[in-house]
């Protein structure tokens, strides 16, 4: 059970932003499950790909060396993936135009495989994603984890987010709610509290009607120093 109802958060983000209209124009809208099924595997390799290779480093410099990786990686053709030898990857984790970083590089064919598995079996990934029902969200960052490499923490749930799939995600802000109205008390990755995160999240669901992702927005901006 959470302490404060979803209005009283969604107030305060309003009061914060400047009004309900000013706040709104900060949402967004996660895509619907129709679409989800329509973005091609190869494009959610790119993501996880791009999210490992963000972590540690500044975004921007993965941004702006992307279209080397895009090329180097024939843009991350599933197939192709699975046919590189070992040699191949690390001579591609020298490419002084990517980042070289051989550990990162090898996600690649393992997350490749992950995602040649899940196709196997739901016909695509998209179409396992589309499927995964938001009220257990948490469930599939902990397969992104589990059947993935370096997928679990933040970057699972961001790569998500990047696609569009609808999940809330455990910023700074909104990690600080969570503990602050003792919806979590212990480690933020733990079992305990994912699953109590879910719940206070499916019940802010029912109260507002809202998808996840703007839930999650929101209360980061009804907290932290995001005032305008």
């Amino acid at each position: 059970m959470t302490r404060e109802k979803f209005n009283q958060i969604y107030h305060r983000a309003a009061e914060r932003k400047g009004g309900e209209s000013n706040l709104t124009k900060l949402l967004t809208m996660p895509l619907s499950n129709d679409q989800l099924r329509l973005i091609p595997d190869h494009r959610w390799l790119a993501e996880f790909t791009q999210k490992v290779f963000q972590c540690g480093i500044r975004w921007q410099v993965v941004r702006n060396k992307w279209p080397a990786f895009e090329e180097a990686f024939f843009q991350f053709d599933i197939e192709k993936m699975g046919l590189m030898p070992t040699e191949m990857w690390e001579r591609k984790a020298q490419d002084a135009t990517i980042i070289r970083d051989l550990k990162k590089v090898m996600t690649i064919p393992e997350n490749a495989n992950m995602i040649h598995r899940a196709a196997l079996e739901y016909g695509s990934f998209a179409a396992m994603v589309a499927d995964w029902p938001e009220q257990d969200i948490v469930g599939l960052w902990l397969y992104l984890k589990k059947h993935g490499c370096r997928l679990g923490g933040k970057t699972g749930a961001y790569s998500l987010r990047g696609l569009g799939k609808d999940t809330f995600l455990f910023t700074q802000d909104v990690e600080a709610y969570l503990r602050h109205t003792g919806v979590i008390d212990g480690g933020r990755d733990t079992l305990k509290s994912l699953r109590a995160a879910q719940d206070a999240f499916n019940h802010w669901q029912q109260q507002s009607g809202r998808p996840l992702t703007q839930i999650s927005q929101i209360i980061a901006f009804s907290v932290g120093d995001n005032r305008v």
